[in-house]
């Protein structure tokens, strides 16, 4: 089966592994600069641009991981990558190749996208909504 022929019901899906993959990458950097887990990259001054950094990559990857508030934590990553690209990266040179900036951009451009779509059906965003259109007097299970 070619990807032309992908069914349109597997796509949410795919959104949402997206989502839980992206998700799962991005928090091991926060956990590795607060925790040292699951590799040392710290420590950082938790009361610094570096440890607010941490702290949004660690708890917001994990708020992504179980798709809770996608859209708006999704956004507010995306600044903060768009940020730590034109701080750190985009002066050592134009290019992303150059700069090693690469990863910063791919996790922007990837957040904006998840702050457009939204988690998926398999998000905790997605089982709320359900919940909340159950209808009066029917049972929740």
């Amino acid at each position: 089966m070619s990807l032309k022929n992908l069914p349109d019901s597997v796509r949410p899906y795919l959104l949402s592994l997206l989502r839980i993959v992206m998700a799962f990458l991005f928090m091991a950097h926060g956990t590795a600069k607060l925790f040292q887990y699951p590799a040392v990259m710290g420590p950082v001054e938790l009361f610094s641009l570096h440890g607010l950094a941490a702290v949004l990559e660690a708890f917001g990857g994990g708020l992504l991981l179980l798709g809770l508030f996608t859209r708006p934590v999704a956004f507010i990553l995306s600044g903060m990558m768009a940020v730590a690209y034109f701080m750190a990266h985009a002066p050592g040179g134009f290019f992303p190749l150059v700069n090693r900036g690469e990863l910063a951009v791919l996790y922007c451009f990837a957040f904006l996208y998840l702050a457009a779509a939204g988690g998926g059906p398999w998000s905790l965003d997605a089982l709320r909504q359900r919940r909340a259109h159950v209808p009066a007097g029917r049972s929740h299970d």
